[in-house]
């Protein structure tokens, strides 16, 4: 039991150490993300208006796993930058239906042509076999965490 318990632990501190390496690595715990003035929950709200809208705040809870009261304050903010407006749906009137605004688009379109130059720059020097075999162990780890949490 106690080799197990021992066992467990180093699991959970590699888990750990890896996360702070990588999200060191790529900048995820900078106040801003990417060089811009948003920070990584704002960008990826962002993200899921782009891939969705028009998109509503459940949605965006859902995709997020985030805090109602933190998502209105966000798109509140957010609405107040010219970046996203809102609209009501046809289906109901009770809900507001976000989406990215043409500076919002332009934003996102920078930012994520950024995220992208920043990955190409972590694998540049890897051959492909090197890339294809980080894919492959970056998608083992999902399926094993989906598997054994869901």
């Amino acid at each position: 039991m106690f080799t197990s318990m021992k066992s467990k632990q180093r699991t959970i501190e590699e888990i750990r150490a890896f996360n702070r390496y990588y999200t060191g690595l790529i900048g995820l715990l900078n106040d801003h993300l990417l060089d811009s003035e948003y920070s990584l929950a704002e960008v990826r709200i962002l993200y899921e208006i782009n891939t969705h809208q028009p998109v509503s705040a459940s949605q965006i809870m859902s995709e997020m796993g985030i805090d109602k009261g933190y998502l209105s304050r966000v798109l509140k903010q957010l609405e107040k930058n010219g970046l996203i407006s809102k609209q009501v749906s046809d289906e109901d009137a009770r809900v507001a239906l976000v989406s990215l605004t043409a500076k919002g688009e332009t934003l996102f379109s920078k930012l994520n042509a950024a995220s992208d130059q920043q990955i190409e720059a972590l694998i540049t020097n890897l051959s492909r076999d090197e890339q294809r075999t980080l894919i492959e162990h970056m998608h083992a780890i999902k399926v094993l965490l989906t598997v054994k949490t869901s």
